[in-house]
């Protein structure tokens, strides 16, 4: 089976609540995921990312709007059009794996091939490459409740691709099992994706996940997307500071600022603290003079060191997280907290006093909506 792209147009989903009364779900999400693409869709808790995947598999249907599977609509609230899950022929892996406990395993992954009334020996056959493929060829006799919870994921996995679907749906499949094995996992499903080349839309509100899986990513909060664009781009342009907050361990840092202009020289200014710069972004700095914005840095972009040159921006190490070979130095402002990503140095102690040196060069401005006021972002490769 040739792999797909999905269309997502002007959807819309509302809930009716007796005590809250009409709840908007997803607002207006349009999105285009391309051929064989690794998509993940990353936000929050309760910001609809579920009832997303949900919408695109068919088991639930969407208020307004439009969702083609490439050439192909399988569902139109104008045109009056819904597929069923069987029609799109889509398999998806839920949190919970939802694998039958009574079944083996092997009866577990050809369960959607006797449904569909496959001939046993192509049942044998494919239930065995897929259980090779994905290295639990000899568990195929267990049954689930024998399983570690990484089998168990192996098996729900291999359950959903052993029918050549067009669509691959995963609904944070890797949240119940532990750091380590998550890692691993998640090494295994690219892998997987890559070899069978299969359209995937990945959910998950662990940006790691997010950063590491994802060919492109969709930011979703609140029922709205926010930002769309590859892993590294959205990292590196985020186009607003929810965006900005949310892709990033520890998040990026920002600051209540200003502009002031002295001697025909421009600085920045936060709380006691102000820097001048040589800009390169001087029409930017030009339109923000006399307003109020936001300076977002993330703190590897912050360098600290022990020779004070410039007391306006020396601060005292507050607390110190060490992170192997790396620390997480925290200073304090009069009404911000600063992170710094730093290389561990012996030197470095709590109650030190030090300077921070901010890289110009990446440095945000973001207005007071939180918008990336820097350049056009809206879309990233």
């Amino acid at each position: 089976m040739s792999p797909i792209g999905v269309t997502i147009k002007e959807v819309y989903k509302y809930f009716s609540s007796l005590s809250r009364g009409e709840i908007t779900a997803l607002k207006n999400v349009n999105f285009t995921i391309q051929e064989g693409e690794f998509f993940v869709i990353l936000g929050p808790s309760g910001c609809g990312k579920s009832t997303l995947l949900n919408i695109i598999a068919g088991l639930e249907r969407l208020s307004s709007g439009e969702i083609w599977f490439g050439k192909n609509i399988v569902c139109s609230t104008r045109q009056n059009i819904f597929l069923n899950t069987k029609q799109r022929n889509v398999a998806m892996v839920f949190q919970s794996y939802a694998l039958y406990p009574h079944m083996t395993v092997f009866d577990n992954i050809a369960f959607p091939l006797k449904i569909a009334k496959t001939n046993r020996s192509q049942i044998e056959e494919r239930v065995t490459d897929v259980a090779r493929i994905l290295n639990i060829a000899h568990l195929l006799k267990a049954r689930p409740r024998e399983l570690s919870g990484g089998q168990r994921q192996r098996a729900a996995v291999a359950r959903a691709i052993v029918r050549h679907p067009s669509l691959f749906l995963l609904d944070e499949p890797l949240s119940n099992i532990d750091a380590q094995l998550r890692i691993h996992m998640r090494n295994e499903l690219k892998s997987l994706q890559r070899r069978i080349k299969v359209t995937t839309i990945y959910v998950t509100h662990d940006q790691v996940e997010a950063m590491t899986l994802g060919d492109r990513i969709a930011i979703l909060k609140d029922g709205e997307i926010h930002q769309v664009g590859s892993p590294l781009f959205v990292y590196n342009n985020p186009i607003n500071t929810f965006v900005a907050r949310f892709l990033g361990t520890p998040p990026m840092n920002l600051l209540n600022a200003e502009i002031l202009e002295k001697k025909d020289k421009l600085s920045i200014m936060f709380d006691d603290m102000s820097f001048t710069l040589a800009i390169k972004d001087m029409r930017v700095l030009e339109e923000l003079k006399g307003k109020k914005f936001i300076l977002g840095i993330r703190p590897e972009d912050i360098r600290i060191t022990s020779q004070i040159e410039n007391k306006r921006m020396t601060r005292r190490i507050a607390v110190i997280e060490r992170l192997g070979n790396e620390l997480l130095v925290y200073t304090m402002t009069q009404n911000h907290e600063i992170i710094v990503k730093s290389l561990r140095e012996k030197w470095i102690e709590e109650g030190k006093e030090v300077e921070l040196h901010f890289n110009v060069d990446k440095i945000h401005y973001f207005d007071n909506n939180g918008r990336n006021i820097k350049e056009d972002i809206s879309h990233g490769s």
